[in-house]
């Protein structure tokens, strides 16, 4: 049997790249408001910090509400006809708030944008197109291409603003839309078959499982605490840096950009201190207490440049460590079989902590300005710091999925038997209707050539 597990197909490179450039364009459109919206909303009509929290958080409540019922949906009607839709919806949306001179208009286009959630359908399309022993590697791209999205969109959301005003950057975020759609159109494969992966998608069945299960949901309140804050910062810090550090909106990205430059080089080496020494319980804790100061601080130096900028470094540097952890211990926490489950309610909470980040965060802005916002997020660390202190050591096993091709339930007991029984394979769930093994592995101690020899030949994906 010739199996090429190791490299990637040129076309499995050419899913990786089509599907993140369609999430890293949507992703850009929603998170260049975040640094110029509070600003932008004083002009418009039935202003208040509420209300403009509201508007910066309202697509977390609608993302959250459909990303589910959406990849469910692509099951049955196909993967690109979800994707093109939510990307008109989000075109929509997108002018809708363009076009807004009133708070409740942007509210609504902004609600609108969060409606056409495609995440889950994205994440079950790169299921279909690309081979299990590459899924994660593909998985892992996309996500890149999030963070990446963030980064810049804090840098051109205040450029764009002074070339264009928020309104072009909402056109702007149409165009991006409807670029993702000739994307998800001509340049994403098409597969010949679409069925449900269990690593990638929500299984309704076990999603109160997934819930109630206490580990991970330490991980699903962290992930909605970190964006809670997230969105409540930048509620009220754009204001900050105009009223009292004398920034114009359009210079203010000359403070984002080195404290995400900085804060990514002070990440990198703690990254490889949780995976490669095995400490990332100890990193995760000290990386929550590192934002809790930045809280504690940001308030303090509001008429400090410097004080100021150091916090926001250590606001950046923690907030990135965190966000680029997470998954990898919902990964490790989570039964492989039920992966996609876990990260399905994983998201939920994240986007619940965008929408509730934005309200809370304008109230409280409204009525306490910097110093209660930030008050309520210490708080909210402190639950977050005894949840992560009291998490159980997480085990570095990897998930690893092996096609073991069409099989009867007989012969799934037979490879779950002898897959048990090689060496580094720390748990395994066959599933025949699948024709997919679902192993956690011990990548030190694994012997990959006697998981291999359990491997159907490649299946053509596209």
């Amino acid at each position: 049997m010739s199996l090429n597990l190791e490299k990637m197909t040129s076309l499995e490179k050419r899913v990786a790249m089509s599907l993140s450039a369609i999430f890293a364009s949507r992703m850009l459109g929603l998170f260049m408001i975040l640094p110029v919206f509070a600003i932008y909303a004083e002009d418009l009509d039935g202003f208040s910090p509420t209300l403009a929290g509201l508007a910066i958080g309202i697509y977390g409540l609608t993302q959250a509400i459909f990303q589910i019922p959406m990849g469910l949906l692509s099951d049955r009607v196909g993967r690109k006809p979800v994707i093109i839709g939510g990307l008109i919806i989000f075109a929509i949306g997108s002018v809708v708030a363009a076009m807004a001179d009133s708070i409740t208009g942007v509210i609504i286009g902004r609600a609108l944008q969060g409606a056409g959630a495609i995440a889950s359908a994205i994440m079950a399309l790169a299921a279909d197109l690309t081979r299990e022993e590459h899924r994660i590697k593909v998985m892992a791209s996309i996500g890149m291409s999030i963070g990446i999205s963030f980064a810049l969109a804090l840098v051109f959301g205040p450029m764009l603003h002074g070339w264009f005003g928020v309104e072009g950057i909402f056109w702007i975020t149409a165009i991006l839309a409807l670029g993702g759609i000739g994307v998800a159109k001509y340049w994403v494969p098409t597969p010949i078959l679409s069925r449900f992966h269990r690593d990638a998608e929500v299984e309704i069945s076990w999603f109160r499982q997934a819930l109630a299960d206490p580990q991970l949901l330490r991980l699903d309140t962290g992930i909605f605490i970190l964006h809670f804050i997230l969105v409540s910062m930048f509620v009220v810090m754009p204001v900050v840096l105009r009223d009292q550090l004398g920034f114009s909106l359009e210079q203010h990205w000359q403070l984002y950009l080195p404290a995400l430059f900085f804060g990514v080089l002070t990440m990198v080496p703690f990254i490889i201190l949780a995976e490669k020494k095995r400490k990332i319980k100890q990193v995760l804790v000290g990386a929550i207490f590192v934002l809790s100061v930045s809280q504690l601080g940001l308030p303090l130096f509001t008429d400090s440049l410097v004080g100021f900028g150091i916090m926001l470094w250590l606001f950046f540097s923690a907030f990135n460590l965190l966000e680029a952890s997470m998954p990898s211990l919902v990964a490790k926490l989570a039964p492989a079989a039920h992966k996609g489950t876990a990260m399905g309610a994983y998201s939920t909470a994240q986007f619940l902590g965008v929408f509730l980040g934005g309200l809370t965060g304008g109230t409280l802005s409204e009525f306490y300005g910097i110093s209660g916002v930030a008050s309520f997020n210490v708080m909210l660390l402190m639950v977050w710091a005894g949840l992560a202190i009291t998490m159980k050591k997480p085990f570095f096993f990897t998930s690893y999925l092996l096609n073991v091709g069409k099989i009867t339930e007989e012969e799934a007991e037979e490879i779950l038997k002898e897959l048990s029984a090689v060496s580094g394979v720390v748990d395994v769930t066959v599933i025949a209707e699948d024709g997919i093994a679902y192993l956690k592995i011990d990548k030190d101690h694994v012997n990959m050539d006697e998981l291999h020899r359990f491997a159907a030949e490649e299946e053509v994906k596209i």
